[in-house]
């Protein structure tokens, strides 16, 4: 037989690694899982069930990433929150819909598997899935040498919710006088990052030395799924929108009828103290409300008459206030006054 020195762990691929990660992920994957007949984990695709008390079931699907906050990740050498980022940033998406998140899976990208640094990254997937309350039923690790530089990765999530047909949230149940509310954020969540970079850069600032933005910039995005899918059960919500890249202008138009505009006023809004330090850093307001959430990272419509009903639904940090309302008019988003920061 032909002996030869070109291996595939030669060329920078460990297949053996690769396979303990799997062992790792199902060991997390079984303590949660609900279907007991398929074992998801290390197979070719995953089989999951469909509830039973859902009639006339729609499928709602997102994929999505966390950008360039995984370099912030790499700085910082911490791992253990970048994947609740990561299932926020899809089912945050799906609840707009009103759909509950059901099923998630991972992609994950990188130069050389570092079992630490994955096992932190999943572990956090399994948190933000374990908030969300859906299944992490799968996914792909792919190690790729070459095509990374030495610690560098990428992730992305996907995501499959579900709701019933009548009672998908859709642009024909806002109204004229609906109430726009917003619902605090927990800070930059995973968007803007790139700004942020930047700025880091041209200020000179140490980000290992300095305390407050070591905390700051790596508190995970708010999961809104389980206090949006008990006021849309209760139908309390018209309408919603993930305040994500593009801040509120972009999030919000998206879901607006083509009769109707919304009123926001910005003077109401209360950023978040990262979002100050960066608007003292030299930021416009115009590139702080296109850039970042600023304070809001989620927005239900409602009727006025609902507002005192959604508070309880909230703890304390994240208590939901008026930014505007639904106007008449074609399509558009009109910010009025200017954020205090």
């Amino acid at each position: 037989m032909k002996t030869s020195n070109l291996t595939y762990e030669k060329s920078g691929v460990n297949i053996k690694a690769a396979d303990n990660f799997v062992k790792f992920i199902s060991s997390l994957s079984k303590k949660r899982q609900n279907n007991k007949n398929f074992q998801n984990i290390g197979g070719f695709g995953s089989i999951t069930n469909i509830p039973k008390n859902i009639k006339n079931p729609q499928l709602v699907a997102s994929a999505d990433g966390v950008g360039t906050k995984i370099e912030i990740a790499n700085e910082l050498n911490k791992f253990d929150t970048i994947g609740i980022d990561l299932v926020a940033m899809c089912v945050n998406d799906l609840i707009v819909q009103g759909a509950k998140p059901i099923i998630f899976l991972d992609y994950i990208s990188l130069n050389k598997i570092n079992l630490k640094k994955l096992s932190q990254i999943i572990k956090g997937i399994n948190k933000g899935c374990k908030i969300s309350n859906c299944e992490l039923v799968g996914g792909e690790t792919a190690e790729m040498p070459g095509t990374y530089s030495k610690g560098k990765f990428d992730i992305a999530g996907f995501s499959v919710g579900l709701v019933e047909k009548k009672k998908i949230l859709d642009k024909s149940k806002i109204k004229v006088n609906n109430l726009i509310v917003g619902i605090p954020s927990s800070g930059i969540h995973s968007n803007g990052f790139s700004l942020v970079r930047y700025i880091l850069k041209k200020k000179k600032i140490k980000l290992k030395k300095n305390k407050y933005l070591k905390k700051e910039l790596m508190i995970p995005t708010k999961i809104y799924v389980k206090e949006i899918l008990k006021l849309i059960d209760k139908n309390l919500v018209n309408g919603c929108a993930n305040i994500t890249g593009g801040g509120l202008k972009d999030n919000i138009i998206r879901v607006l009828p083509d009769s109707l505009s919304a009123q926001i006023n910005l003077d109401k809004l209360k950023p978040n103290n990262i979002f100050k330090w960066l608007y003292s850093k030299g930021v416009s307001d115009q590139e702080m409300i296109k850039t970042f959430n600023c304070g809001i990272g989620f927005c239900i419509i409602i009727k006025s008459q609902n507002l005192k009903k959604i508070k309880k639904y909230f703890t304390k940090n994240f208590q939901p206030y008026v930014i505007g309302k639904i106007v008449k008019g074609k399509k558009n988003i009109n910010l009025n006054g200017k954020i205090k920061w």
